[in-house]
């Protein structure tokens, strides 16, 4: 049975959305950012400017621990 894609984090700004993805990218997770492009239209729009992280659910966990931990780092 195929993974089906899951949102695991949702970003008013495409930055924030990007980093997020390459910080997934650097531990070869494939994530992809779904509504980058309504966003960036709808930008003065918070209900419309909203950019979802999809992992496969097979990797949402790692996903999500990598993201955390990396948060941690920031502080």
């Amino acid at each position: 049975m195929a993974d089906k894609l899951i949102t695991i984090a949702k970003f008013d700004n495409s930055i924030e959305a990007d980093l997020a993805k390459q910080q997934l990218d650097d531990f070869r997770i494939k994530s992809l950012l779904a509504g980058v492009n309504a966003a960036n239209v709808y930008s003065g729009i918070a209900a419309l400017a909203i950019i979802e992280l999809q992992v496969l659910e097979s990797q949402a966990e790692e996903a999500l621990e990598i993201l955390q931990s990396c948060e941690k780092q920031e502080e």
